[in-house]
């Protein structure tokens, strides 16, 4: 396995740990009057739709030609 496809997979990892968070702490957001959970879910998938935007450009950003 190449350093590339592992870095692939670390941030599939990443992007699927924060999707998971984000919508773990959404459901909370009903059950509290705290807008804390509101602004962490939100804040996780903004993580994960980054690291996503990252992982389809990663062979542009790092300056990969095939």
């Amino acid at each position: 396995m190449s350093l590339i496809n592992f870095h692939r997979v670390l941030i599939v990892a990443a992007i699927l740990f924060c999707a998971g968070y984000g919508a773990f702490e959404f459901p909370a957001l009903a059950g509290s009057e705290r807008d804390g959970s509101l602004v962490i879910s939100g804040t996780f998938f903004v993580f994960a739709a980054a690291l996503t935007f990252y992982l389809a450009n990663l062979k542009r950003i790092l300056g990969i030609d095939e």
